[in-house]
C-alpha cells in the first residue's frame, strides 16, 4: 500500500508483502508456547542465566515459527526497549552479555506475546519515533508511517521559500507567524513536529476521534514537557509577540472536530490559514480486504478508508480550503499515487473553488505521494 523508507519499517506495520490468508490470522493465539525455562536451557552455557543476545536470538524463533514479519528486528525492538535503548545496535558489549534480570525476563515476555498477536511493534512499546520526537502510541490511534516525514519537510520548506522570498525584496514587508490546520492529527507527529520545527507558527489540529485527539494532547504534554526541560530548546521554542511571551502550549490547540460537518467559521478563530496539512484516509475501498493483519485488527479503519475512489475526505479538504486559506495560502495532501492526475481533474471541474496543483512530490520509491495546491488570487 505504502513505500516507506525502510524495509524494516515497512513489514512491522504489517505492510508488506507477507500477509496471511484474507489479511487476518485464523489463529486465535500464537503456534507455539514459548517457555523461558527452555530457554536457559538451550541458550547459555550457563543454566539459569539469560544475556540479550540470547533472547534475541530465542524470541526471533519463536516469531519466525508463528510467522511474524520480521522475526529478527521484532525481536531486537522488543529486548532494546526493555534495556532502555533504542536499538539493539546501540546496546554496548556490558549491556549485551550481562544476564536479564527476573523483570527484564518477564517484559520481554509480555511484550513478545503482544507481538504473536499481531499487534504492530508501535503499539507493543507503546511509543515510535518521528522526526525528531517520540510519541505515545496506542491502539486504534493511526501509526505515523516514515514517509510522512517527508510531508512534514515540504511545509517546512515552502515556509522557508517564503521567508526567504520576503527577505530579498528590497522593502521587506512584515510577514505574520504562520497559521498552520492539521486535518486528522491522530497521534499528533505532523502538528507537533511542525510546531517545533517552524518555532513561530501557530497550530490548530483536528481528529474526528476523540481518541486521536485524546493521543495528541497526550503528546503535545509530553514534547512540552521534554522542551521546557532544556533551556536551549525552550529559548528556541520561545518568540516574542507585542511584548509578551508565546511559549510551546500556547501555540498549538487541539480540536475535536469532524470538518465533513464543518463551517469555515469554526476554524477561523486564529485567522486565515496559511496552510492546510493533512495524511487523510485515501486508500481506496475495494483494496481495504487486502491489508494485512496488524492494521485489520489494531489500527482504525476509518484512518484508512478513503472510499471507492480514495478521494472522500481529500474532496471534503478541497471543498473546504478556499474558505479557510489566504490568498496564495497552500494545501499539502498525503495521498495514493493514482490520486494526482484524479485531484487535478477534479480541480479542474471545480474552478469556482480557485485551487490550482502547483507542484507534485514522489517519494523515494519514485512514486507521487504528495500534492502541493494553492489558492489562487481572486
Amino acid at each position: 500500500m505504502r513505500c516507506f523508507t525502510h524495509p524494516l519499517l515497512r513489514r512491522l506495520l504489517g505492510l508488506s508483502a507477507q500477509s496471511v490468508p484474507g489479511g487476518l490470522s485464523q489463529s486465535k493465539g500464537p503456534i507455539c508456547s514459548p517457555k523461558w525455562s527452555s530457554l536457559r536451557q538451550s541458550c547459555t552455557a550457563r543454566p539459569g542465566l539469560v544475556t540479550a543476545t540470547d533472547a534475541v536470538n530465542y524470541w526471533q524463533k519463536v516469531f519466525e515459527i508463528n510467522g511474524i514479519p520480521e522475526a529478527r528486528e521484532s525481536s531486537e525492538y522488543i529486548v532494546s526497549f526493555v534495556l532502555g535503548a533504542k536499538t539493539f545496535q546501540s546496546l554496548n558489549s556490558k549491556s549485551l552479555y550481562t544476564p536479564l534480570t527476573a523483570l527484564q525476563q518477564e517484559q520481554i515476555q509480555q511484550l513478545s506475546n503482544k507481538r504473536l498477536e499481531r499487534m504492530p511493534v508501535q503499539y507493543v512499546l507503546g511509543e515510535w519515533d518521528f522526526q525528531d520526537l517520540t510519541l505515545k502510541m496506542r491502539p486504534p490511534v493511526f501509526i505515523p508511517r516514515p514517509e510522512t516525514e517527508d510531508l512534514v519537510s515540504l511545509v517546512v520548506e515552502e515556509e522557508s521559500w517564503k521567508c526567504e522570498k520576503n527577505s530579498d525584496l528590497r522593502f521587506p514587508v512584515s510577514v505574520p507567524h504562520p497559521v498552520i490546520l492539521e486535518i486528522g492529527c491522530g497521534s499528533g507527529a505532523i502538528a507537533l513536529s511542525l510546531l517545533c520545527k517552524l518555532p513561530q507558527s501557530q497550530v490548530i489540529a483536528v481528529d474526528k476521534e476523540k481518541t486521536a485527539v485524546d493521543l495528541t494532547r497526550e503528546n503535545a504534554h509530553r514534547v512540552f514537557k521534554v522542551f521546557h526541560g532544556n533551556y536551549s530548546y525552550l529559548c528556541l521554542q520561545t518568540l516574542e509577540t507585542q511584548g509578551s511571551r508565546l511559549q510551546l502550549q500556547d501555540r498549538i490547540h487541539i480540536l475535536h472536530h469532524d470538518v465533513s460537518h464543518s463551517s469555515a467559521k469554526q476554524l477561523l478563530l486564529w485567522g486565515p490559514l496559511d496552510f492546510i496539512v493533512s495524511n487523510p484516509p485515501y486508500v481506496f475501498h475495494e483494496d481495504m480486504a487486502s491489508l494485512d493483519a496488524e492494521i485489520l485488527c489494531y489500527e482504525n479503519l476509518d484512518a484508512l478508508d478513503g472510499g471507492d475512489d480514495g478521494m472522500r475526505v481529500i474532496k471534503t479538504i478541497l471543498a473546504l480550503a478556499p474558505s479557510l486559506l489566504k490568498d496564495s495560502g497552500s494545501v499539502f495532501l498525503e495521498v495514493d499515487h493514482r490520486h494526482p492526475d484524479m485531484v487535478e481533474n477534479w480541480l479542474r471541474a471545480h474552478p469556482n473553488l480557485l485551487l490550482v496543483l502547483r507542484a507534485i512530490h514522489k517519494d523515494f520509491c519514485g512514486k507521487p505521494r504528495f500534492l502541493h495546491i494553492q489558492k489562487q488570487s481572486r
